[in-house]
C-alpha cells in the first residue's frame, strides 16, 4: 500500500482519529471519488481570422474518452443494455449529465470503427497460427434467427457476423478462406472444405457417447468416453514435460484400443432395443470410423485441442448479449459488436487493463500488435 502510495497510484488523503500528539496505528481507506469535469477549450482565430475547430470539438459540448470508455466498456464487458449505461453514467455523475441513448450508440459505433485495424492484427496472427478453434452460436437480428462465429487461440479471438451457416457464408469469413492451419470444431462438415487439417472436439463427442450410454446401457460408449478422457489426461502430463506428440508405439497401441472399442459398439448395436436409439447408436459408431484420424489427431500432434471448448466459452457473452437485449436490430449492429468483444477478448486474453486499452484505442494509440 504504502508503495503504490509513493508512485502515485492512490491520491494520499489523510484523517487522524484520536489527539494528533500521540503515536498512531495506520489502517486505509479505498474509495473512487468521480467527479464531472468540464474543460473549456478555447479556440483561437488564426491570421486569417478564421477558428480551425479540431474533429472531435464540432459540437458545443462534446464527451471526453473516460465517459465513451466506460460506455464501451458496460457495452462490451458488462453486457449492459444502451438505456441502461444512460442511467448508470447519469447517475454516477450526481445528475450533472444527461447523456441520451443515442449518444451511448455514437460512442459505441465510432469505438467499433476504432477496433477495425486491432481486428486486422487479429485476423493475421489467427492466420499464422497452426491450430485455430472454432465454434458458432444464434442470436437473433431483427427477429430472425442469425450466427456470430468465433475463431480463437490462447493469444487472440475473432469474432464473425453471419445470416446463415451455410458453405457460402463461412467462405466469405476471410480467416476461413485463407487459413491453411488446422481447424478444431464440433463436427462441423461444411468447415472441412477449409484448412490443411481438421480435429474434432472429444468434449462434444463425449456427450453423444454419454446420451448413448443412458438410452441404451451399452457399455462401450462409456468405455470410449473415459478412453478418451485418459488419453487426453495422459497427453497433458506428456505436455508438462515438454513432448510435442505420443510415441509411434503408444499411438499404434491406442489405434488398436480405439478399433477395438468401435467394433464392441457394433456388436452391441445388433442388440439395441428401440428403432431410434439403435438407428442414432450406428450413426455415432459410423462417425467414429469415418472420423478417427479428427478425433485422434490430439495424440499426435500436441498443438492440436481436445476440444473447442475455449471457442465454446468466448461464445458464452454473445449469448448473455443475445438474452440481455433482445438480439440486434439490423446486421451493422451485430458486426459493430463482433468488432468490439474481438478487441476486449483479445486484450484480456493478453492480460492487459480493459478500460485503459480501451482509452488508448481512442487516443489512437496501438494496443494489439
Amino acid at each position: 500500500m504504502e508503495e503504490k502510495i509513493r508512485k502515485g497510484v492512490y491520491e494520499h488523503r489523510i484523517e487522524e482519529v484520536g489527539p494528533k500528539c500521540r503515536p498512531y496505528i495506520t489502517r486505509y481507506r479505498l474509495d473512487l471519488d468521480v467527479r464531472t469535469v468540464a474543460t473549456e477549450v478555447r479556440i483561437h482565430a488564426d491570421d486569417a481570422g478564421k477558428y480551425q475547430v479540431p474533429p472531435g470539438l464540432k459540437g458545443d459540448v462534446t464527451y471526453g474518452r473516460g465517459i465513451k470508455a466506460v460506455a464501451a466498456f458496460l457495452y462490451s464487458e458488462g453486457v449492459v443494455a444502451n438505456d441502461r449505461i444512460c442511467t448508470f453514467l447519469n447517475s454516477l455523475s450526481g445528475g450533472s449529465l444527461d447523456i441520451s441513448e443515442g449518444s451511448i450508440y455514437h460512442f459505441c459505433k465510432d469505438f467499433s470503427g476504432r477496433c477495425a485495424e486491432a481486428c486486422s492484427i487479429i485476423e493475421d496472427t489467427l492466420l499464422n497460427s497452426p491450430e485455430v478453434c472454432t465454434d458458432a452460436t444464434t442470436v437473433s437480428t431483427n427477429g430472425k434467427q442469425t450466427y456470430i462465429r468465433n475463431f480463437s487461440t490462447e493469444r487472440c479471438v475473432l469474432y464473425c457476423s453471419g445470416g446463415k451457416k451455410d458453405l457460402e457464408t463461412l467462405a466469405g469469413f476471410p480467416v476461413l478462406s485463407r487459413y491453411t492451419g488446422i481447424l478444431t470444431h464440433d463436427h462441423e462438415t461444411a468447415l472441412y472444405h477449409f484448412g490443411t487439417g481438421h480435429g474434432e472436439c472429444n468434449v462434444h463427442l463425449g456427450r453423444y457417447l454419454c446420451k448413448n450410454t443412458e438410452e441404451t446401457s451399452n457399455r462401450w460408449s462409456h468405455d470410449m468416453e473415459m478412453f478418451l478422457k485418459g488419453l487426453d489426461h495422459a497427453r497433458n502430463e506428456l505436455k508438462r514435460h515438454g513432448a510435442a506428440s505420443f510415441h509411434a508405439q503408444q499411438l499404434e497401441r491406442f489405434s488398436l484400443r480405439y478399433d477395438e472399442l468401435v467394433a464392441q459398439g457394433y456388436e452391441a448395436n445388433r442388440a439395441t432395443r428401440g428403432r431410434l436409439a439403435k438407428k442414432e447408436e450406428k450413426a455415432l459408431l459410423n462417425r467414429l470410423v469415418k472420423y478417427k484420424g479428427n478425433h485422434l489427431l490430439f495424440l499426435s500432434d500436441f498443438r492440436v485441442h481436445y476440444s473447442n471448448n475455449m471457442s465454446e466459452k468466448d461464445l458464452r457473452i454473445c449469448k448473455n448479449r443475445d438474452k440481455m437485449a433482445g438480439g440486434f436490430r439490423n446486421a451493422s449492429g451485430r458486426e459493430m459488436y463482433c468488432r468490439i468483444m474481438s478487441f476486449i477478448e483479445t486484450v484480456k486474453r493478453r492480460g492487459l487493463n480493459i478500460y485503459q486499452s480501451i482509452m488508448a484505442l481512442m487516443e489512437g494509440e496501438p494496443v494489439i500488435l
